[in-house]
């Protein structure tokens, strides 16, 4: 009588490392929809918001996983981390 072996989940960076991300690809049109205000700002250049730049040093690793993370939320890689600061910081605040 054959055991079988309990399968292993794959982490995502595993997954892709296997399987790469063209196979999750879709192509087609995407549907968008913004607030009219929202638009008109964007389109007349009011959001634009001034960044600093600044220098930090990651393992490699975490910067491939980050960069994974990124592919399969479909974001660049800077905005992602944005987020993650912006979020840590609003808990440590307690900014709702």
């Amino acid at each position: 009588m054959k055991i079988k072996e309990a399968t292993k989940k794959m982490s995502d960076e595993e997954y892709y490392d296997k399987k790469g991300v063209l196979g999750e690809i879709v192509e087609g049109d995407i549907a968008i929809s913004l607030d009219e205000a929202l638009r008109r700002d964007i389109v007349m250049g009011k959001r634009r918001r001034t960044l600093q730049n600044v220098t930090i040093k990651l393992d490699p690793m975490y910067l491939i996983s980050i960069k994974k993370v990124a592919t399969k939320k479909g974001i660049p890689y800077q905005t992602l981390m944005r987020q993650w600061v912006a979020d840590k910081i609003r808990k440590e605040l307690r900014i709702s």
